[in-house]
């Protein structure tokens, strides 16, 4: 039991120093100034995001490939290069920052994936893997309030609050990143239970997508879904409070996303327990589906003044959450443990996070561009109740058709 637990806090706190590289900047607001009659604040959102975006479609290729020899090297490089960026961004005039923004987001994009690289294929990865995953809840909060930290007391300016934020998590990350070198190798009872996991060529992921086209479809599409509503609760939530009459309530965030993580990481952790695979498959199908009816039905209450706005963010944060979670870490793992096939879960994930941050991309552009505005908690709760309706359809979908998958694989044998 020590193991799962030793390795579920270094993967945590991994990933969640990589975030000191990503998240503080956005705490920077650049007050008045503006191009293209966008502020600056949003133009370096928006060119981060594209970064990241980009590094997870070239990553369907880069993290299926990646050998697990010196895997602790390549991180350590693209974490350099990131870190690098936000020095150069600190250094030119506005808005060639937006330059660096990009660069710094392209190699950041690839660290979810050596990281669960580490942890994919074992017994226990159910529950490493939810541990994993809500890092970014925590981590989102935990490094925005260093930076306003660093803006505050420690007087650090705007163009220099982001490197100095890296710096302090330098030390750190590289140490985790160490100690997930030295995390053993799947044993041979995890891949006998789970299937190896290996480096995949390209004809591997032709034969993967061939064999899975429909399901991968449905899967992907159900998580572009998710990942739209996930970035417009997450861009905007300080909005939609305040919509809801929570504007000076600073205790907001922290309450709602901490009772999400909970409950979320006693659900996901608890699959754990079902060792076979098929079993536990279709268990995280329904698990999505129950999060949908949550986020649908109290969206609709909602706009039917059925419920208060507070019960209804944290049901719709909730409902979300118990939809995206389970891609981040088990639902891929679970498929490929299930058909046994080779292939690895970043090939699968980055196919899925590739068009995800694609819908998210195409959203943010379109409100800054069109000039759109709107008020967000009614754009949010009507969005999420239809997505939840097409979201319910796809998810069925994916359960079918591997169900029926699964049932051709046993008839063979």
């Amino acid at each position: 039991m020590l193991f799962p637990l030793y390795t579920a806090a270094i993967a945590f706190l991994a990933y969640a120093s990589v975030y000191a590289y990503r998240k503080p900047f956005t705490v920077a607001t650049f007050d008045g100034v503006k191009y293209w009659n966008i502020s600056y604040q949003t133009l370096l959102i928006i060119s981060q995001v594209i970064g990241y975006m980009f590094s997870k479609f070239y990553g369907i290729k880069f993290i299926s490939e990646l050998k697990r020899f010196g895997r602790w090297k390549t991180a350590l490089i693209l974490m350099s290069i990131s870190w690098g960026a936000l020095f150069l961004f600190a250094l030119v005039p506005a808005p060639y920052g937006m330059i660096f923004l990009f660069i710094n987001g392209f190699p950041l994009g690839f660290l979810w994936g050596i990281v669960f690289s580490y942890i994919e294929g074992r017994r226990t990865t159910d529950f490493i893997g939810s541990v994993l995953a809500i890092s970014f809840i925590f981590a989102g909060g935990f490094t925005r309030s260093v930076a306003k930290w660093l803006l505050i007391d420690m007087h650090i300016t705007e163009k220099w609050m982001p490197f100095v934020a890296g710096l302090i998590f330098a030390l750190p990350l590289a140490l985790f990143i160490f100690l997930l070198e030295r995390i053993p190798k799947p044993t041979e009872a995890d891949i006998e239970e789970r299937a190896e996991r290996l480096p995949m060529s390209k004809d591997d992921r032709k034969k993967f997508l061939k064999l899975f086209t429909v399901g991968i479809f449905a899967a992907t599409f159900t998580y572009t879904l998710l990942s739209i509503m996930r970035d417009i609760r997450d861009n905007y939530m300080s909005n939609i409070w305040i919509e809801l009459g929570y504007g000076k309530d600073y205790s907001i965030f922290t309450k709602t996303e901490t009772r999400t993580s909970v409950v979320i990481l006693i659900m996901i952790g608890l699959l754990v327990l079902i060792r076979k695979n098929i079993r536990a498959f279709r268990f995280i199908h329904v698990i999505i589906i129950m999060g949908f009816l949550l986020a649908g039905i109290s969206s609709w209450m909602y706009v039917q003044h059925q419920i208060e706005g507070g019960l209804w963010m944290q049901l719709v944060s909730l409902g979300l959450y118990m939809g995206y979670i389970p891609f981040q870490c088990i639902y891929f793992e679970r498929l490929i443990a299930t058909f046994k096939v080779k292939g690895n879960v970043g090939f699968l994930l980055y196919i899925a996070d590739s068009f995800g941050y694609l819908g998210s991309v195409l959203v943010m552009l379109g409100k800054e561009f069109f000039d759109v505005h709107v008020k967000w908690s009614d754009v949010f709760s009507h969005g999420v109740v239809i997505v939840s309706i097409i979201g319910i359809s796809t998810t069925i979908l994916s359960f079918f058709y591997f169900n029926h998958k699964y049932k051709l694989l046993k008839s063979a044998l």
